[in-house]
């Protein structure tokens, strides 16, 4: 990992990790617990892009690796956080941040599990969980106000425009940030946790974003699967926004989806659903003021 040792600071320079570097810090493929045999996972290329991984200075001094997909191109672009799955930053979130790179944003991944190990080539999904619980709710906040930190330093992006969406893990962590982070503009979170499990006993290392909804500082679009869990909390969900006054924020279910609708290497994958909510998070995006910018590859 990059050390950030100079006497005067943090330099733009140091942020940054070379093409080799790119490969040495993030696994290579999809998440081995999750991966469908069957599969086709959608790919998008890296023509008119840039493509880097950035060490960002967290709160509590790691140098935390993020993921950076953007328009090779001049000028400012609205920014996208994308908060991942229990399974880190792989082969699928890198492709979420390309897509939105090749519309005209700024794209960032950090990776919230690698203090401890990356769970992306594990197989055994009760060792992912094991590395996502010694991540603290806290501790994922202060890696995304770094994400933030980055973003709005950069001369590429446009600081007035940044969004945040999240699957699964990351859906939880994308209520979680609107409610955190008022230079955030708008949410779009995909099937993440919104309330504590029963019997679930208080516990400072994990926030549950219906109990915390009144901070609400960016309106949220929750996208759910009729299939999936979680769901059972949609109704209390709605209850408290309404309750809050958040009435520009908003969740939509989908019947017949499952958990991980999105996620295209996953037997759950839904395309039709998916493409809906990814439609659905684009509009979302642009009615509050975080639209797209059309660019030409310089």
């Amino acid at each position: 990992m990059t050390n950030l040792t100079h006497p005067e600071g943090v330099r733009s320079e140091d942020l940054h990790l070379t093409r080799r570097g790119v490969a040495a810090v993030f696994f290579s493929g999809y998440a081995l617990a999750a991966v469908s045999a069957q599969a086709e996972p959608i790919h998008t290329d890296e023509a008119g892009l840039t493509i880097e991984t950035v060490t960002l200075p967290a709160p509590d001094g790691f140098a935390l690796p993020a993921y950076v997909a953007r328009p090779k191109a001049k000028g400012r672009f609205p920014a996208v956080i994308v908060a991942s799955e229990i399974f880190g930053v792989h082969d699928y979130i890198k492709d979420v941040c390309r897509r939105f790179a090749k519309l005209g944003y700024v794209a960032i991944a950090p990776a919230f599990f690698v203090r401890v190990a990356d769970p992306a080539p594990i197989a055994d999904i009760a060792e992912v969980i094991k590395i996502v619980m010694k991540a603290p709710d806290p501790q994922v906040m202060g890696d995304v106000s770094a994400a933030l930190k980055f973003l709005k330093s950069q001369a590429f992006v446009d600081p007035g425009k940044i969004a945040i969406t999240g699957f699964c893990y990351g859906g939880g962590v994308t209520w979680l940030a609107c409610e955190n982070f008022a230079q955030i503009k708008v949410g779009v979170a995909w099937y993440g946790k919104m309330m504590r499990p029963p019997g679930a006993s208080d516990d400072p290392n994990r926030l549950w974003p219906i109990e915390r909804v009144e901070a609400l500082q960016a309106p949220v679009l929750g996208l759910y699967g009729g299939k999936d869990g979680l769901t059972a909390g949609v109704p209390a969900m709605r209850e408290a926004l309404a309750k809050a006054g958040k009435t520009d924020s908003q969740i939509i279910v989908y019947p017949d989806a499952q958990h991980g609708f999105h996620a295209d290497y996953r037997p759950s994958y839904n395309p039709t659903d998916a493409a809906d909510g990814w439609s659905r998070l684009l509009a979302f995006f642009a009615s509050h003021g975080v639209a797209p910018r059309p660019y030409k590859v310089a």
